[in-house]
């Protein structure tokens, strides 16, 4: 850390020196425009950067499979506008998994293809995108294969079922953007300034997107058992598995709510209810535990599996909570 007084010229002009180590490493000098972007009680500075586009190369000729594919997506999330493949020679099967991925991922297209290069291009305006609504679209989804898992499960219905194992892909996709958008800001301030909301906030956002990505991978494993079962389940079990669902439900969507309330005391108040409400799940769970010893061990086992997962999804509403509560308290 290095030290400055600030300085009046002309009177009315503050100024400040800035430090000629850093200065150098930034190829700043005489002339160079400096952005300045307020943060609270924080002044951050950059060099002015006439760049629109950020690009970035990446040698696959010994990626291929689920590995290049991360590569990928890593590559995507990091934030390059401009994703540059090369290769000596790129082979049909990278280009094929080059494509999956990129389908995969919300704004990306591929530009160029040559022998030894794929282009690939987000064709997304990033000043446009909203972490808010991105989150709250996640927040439909997750929360609707849920609910349609567990109906799924009561009624043995397979293609409804796969339906919600399907949905995960856009739930992923969409976890996928909140975390573009988030190391965005953590990259530049000029990012978050486009966002009109603080770092702090879109990190509370961030947060709470990888629990609602884990609600909706739960509802997949619930819907993936699903398949396993062709008999008609207990009544009575089926009941106490939908209340469940329910109670759980009311833990997210309390949570959720309180994370977008501008109202620091209406927030509190709920995420602390939803926070009560995770306690209230773990009773209820103990009494399903007693209805699945009646069963055999077989579809106890997976009934109970089942209900780990209700009960895990509550606890991410817990979570969520939590993040609401951060996000609520004062700032120091």
């Amino acid at each position: 850390m290095e030290t400055r007084k600030v300085q009046v010229t002309g009177g009315s002009t503050y100024t400040v020196s800035i430090p000629k180590t850093w200065a150098t490493d930034n190829d700043v000098e005489a002339g160079t425009e400096i952005e300045f972007h307020p943060d609270g009680d924080s002044l951050f500075l950059t060099p002015r950067s006439d760049a629109e586009r950020t690009r970035g190369t990446l040698d696959i000729a010994d990626l291929s499979g689920q590995a290049l594919r991360r590569a990928v997506t890593t590559m995507y999330v990091s934030g390059f506008d401009v994703i540059e493949l090369e290769a000596a020679e790129i082979s049909t099967e990278q280009r094929s998994t080059i494509r999956d991925a990129v389908q995969s991922l919300v704004g990306l297209e591929v530009l160029e293809e040559t022998r030894d290069r794929v282009v690939v291009q987000d064709l997304l305006d990033s000043s446009e995108l909203s972490i808010h609504n991105a989150v709250t679209r996640m927040r439909l989804i997750s929360l609707s294969m849920l609910e349609d898992a567990i109906t799924a499960l009561a009624e043995r219905d397979h293609d409804l079922a796969r339906d919600v194992i399907g949905r995960d892909d856009d739930l992923d996709r969409l976890w996928l953007v909140v975390s573009r958008i988030f190391r965005a800001t953590l990259r530049t301030p000029k990012a978050a300034e486009e966002l009109g909301l603080p770092r702090e906030e879109c990190f509370d956002y961030h947060s709470s997107a990888r629990q609602l990505e884990r609600i909706g991978d739960h509802a997949t494993k619930i819907a993936h058992l699903t398949l396993n079962i062709e008999e008609p389940l207990p009544d009575e079990v089926v009941e106490a598995v939908s209340d469940l669902h329910g109670d759980a439900v009311d833990v997210i969507d309390t949570a959720m709510d309180a994370l977008f309330d501008e109202d620091t005391e209406a927030a509190t108040r709920r995420a602390n209810e939803a926070r009560t409400g995770v306690r209230a799940i773990d009773e209820r769970v103990r009494a399903i535990d007693e209805l699945l010893r009646e069963l055999d061990p077989t579809r106890a086992q997976l009934l109970g599996l089942v209900v780990d997962s209700v009960l895990r999804s509550a606890d991410y509403g817990g979570n969520i909570a939590e993040t609401a509560l951060q996000k609520a308290a004062p700032t120091p």
